[in-house]
């Protein structure tokens, strides 16, 4: 059953390694809790197979389960660590207990068991000198959630927007002087790549993406719209870039199509020039004539580029803030 000691479970609940056979029962937890929680995210089993199957993730070693006695599924948790790090290597802390379930310990066993998990996982990966944080995110409805994190040692780092904006009129998307707004291709997959590896260098909490990294966390994943993404191009090369990704568990559970901009940069030499701007525009005309009807994106609030203000000027509005919540590990070595 691979089994798993986590100390502090209630009794009459077991522990064992997660596998990709419990995304189903994962999901419909994860649905159950949407009810309470409030985070305007919606996934299905496929979405967790893929993000729990990816080449980066060793999901025996990285997850949990809780089953209670009849072996229904009543919490999991997971540890992942993207690899590679600027200034620290984040580990995502990540989990759910069903409602039903809550007020009775097993988040605080569940954070305690990420806390030692990630503690090994940044031995494992981290270069040595490089510090760690283990990163997790609540949303306000989960006063429960950000209290264990508290409690466990982390403090609240960030705190980031979903924005949102209907697709009904858009905006007209003129490409600045000298650039060129042209659909992504696979043949631009990896120079997109560098070009968002060099955009975000000074970005908080950003991270060097290798190849596999790259596929694994961003154009590989089947949500991702090439058709609805946009390069804005200079002199032939790339200089910017909106990454667009559609989910169907979304779409299904909200009823509305939504293009979600997942990854937008410019490089800072083509800063100042309306560069991000037109790109925007042209992404969200090329989702609303795809028939989505609302477009959205996340933002840190305490980015210092003026990314909250851009996304302001081309419609976007606040719909719910998280606050992401870290653990820091001392550098070894």
């Amino acid at each position: 059953m691979l089994a798993l000691d986590v100390p502090g479970l209630p009794d009459g609940l077991i522990a064992r390694r997660l596998t990709l056979a419990d995304a189903d029962a994962a999901a419909a937890l994860l649905a159950a809790a949407e009810a309470v929680d409030d985070t305007g995210e919606h996934e299905d089993a496929a979405d967790l197979t893929e993000w729990w199957g990816r080449e980066l993730v060793d999901l025996p070693r990285d997850g949990v389960a809780v089953l209670a006695g009849e072996g229904r599924l009543v919490a999991w948790a997971t540890s992942i660590a993207p690899r590679g790090g600027r200034d620290a290597l984040r580990i995502w802390s990540e989990g759910r207990v069903h409602p039903e379930a809550r007020g009775r310990g097993i988040g605080r066993a569940l954070v305690a068991w990420q806390v030692r998990r990630g503690t090994e996982q940044h031995a494992e990966h981290a270069p040595p000198g490089l510090p760690g944080r283990l990163v997790a995110s609540a949303y306000p409805a989960m006063a429960s959630a950000a209290r264990v994190f508290e409690r466990a040692g982390f403090t609240a780092e960030r705190w980031y927007h979903t924005m949102e904006r209907d697709l009904a009129d858009v905006p007209e998307g003129r490409p600045a002087p000298g650039v060129e707004l042209v659909p992504f291709t696979w043949d631009r997959d990896d120079e997109v790549r560098r070009a968002h590896n060099a955009s975000f260098t000074a970005h908080h909490g950003s991270t060097e993406r290798d190849e596999v990294a790259w596929r694994s966390w961003f154009t590989g994943q089947r949500s991702f719209r090439p058709e609805l993404s946009v390069l804005a191009l200079v002199d032939g090369a790339v200089a910017g870039y909106v990454l667009a990704y559609v989910y169907e568990a979304d779409t299904r559970a909200t009823g509305v199509a939504t293009t979600h901009l997942g990854q937008i940069g410019v490089l800072p030499p083509a800063r100042g020039r309306g560069v991000a701007t037109a790109a925007i525009a042209a992404a969200l005309s090329a989702a609303a004539e795809a028939g989505c009807g609302r477009a959205a994106l996340d933002v840190d609030t305490g980015n210092t580029t003026g990314a909250l203000g851009l996304y302001e000027r081309v419609g976007f509005r606040p719909v719910r803030t998280r606050t992401a919540w870290a653990y820091p590990l001392a550098p070894l070595g």
